[in-house]
């Protein structure tokens, strides 16, 4: 797992073959292949990786009962971002639709990503408007769906500068200014 996610991270997703591999971890194919059936297996590794990795971080984070939910969220998204900042590969196995749109076990694993922090956003929210720390003016859906669109936008903008600007600034800079138009004045 670790020599796939350096080959993505330095030569990209579409590098990443048995072959390859196998070269960097100086073994044959054949022993490569009597671990992994094919690229999607590594990948379908790196996603289940990430996933239980990413359901220990949020749930640590959302627990904090003692916090209101803009900090709940700017701990949730600081933590996230880290880890892609740490991890610069997964962001590429997220990112690559082309990818999952023929496969779909991956495809399915991604959506299960995308849908855990959606829950967990989406939760978050509700709580903040129960509690009066957030407007329900647009519902809960819909500010999940803001906050999760802009911070894609973001780490898709890093991705594509080769990871040349400050993705950990650039979210808490989006994620402020959406709080800003969400949160009460109380």
């Amino acid at each position: 797992m670790q020599a796939a996610t350096q080959r993505i991270d330095k030569y990209g997703i579409q590098d990443l073959t048995i072959k390859n591999l196998a070269a960097d971890l100086q073994l044959s194919e054949a022993a490569l292949y009597r671990h992994f059936k094919s690229k999607n297996d590594i990948l379908m590794g790196l996603l289940n990786y990430f996933i239980q990795e990413m359901k220990l971080r949020l749930s640590a984070i959302i627990d904090q009962e003692e916090l209101n939910a803009a900090d709940i969220l700017k701990q949730v998204f600081d933590s996230q971002l880290r880890s892609f900042v740490n991890n610069p590969s997964i962001v590429s196995v997220i990112f690559s639709e082309g990818i999952f749109q023929f496969n779909k076990d991956l495809n399915k694993r991604v959506m299960e990503m995308m849908e855990l922090m959606q829950i967990n956003i989406q939760s978050v929210i509700e709580k903040g408007i129960h509690a009066g720390q957030i407007r329900g003016l647009i519902g809960a859906s819909t500010i999940t769906t803001i906050i999760m669109g802009s911070m894609r936008m973001t780490v898709l903008k890093w991705k594509l500068s080769g990871h040349k600007s400050n993705l950990l600034q650039d979210g808490i800079t989006v994620l402020s200014g959406i709080l800003n138009m969400i949160k009460t004045n109380s």
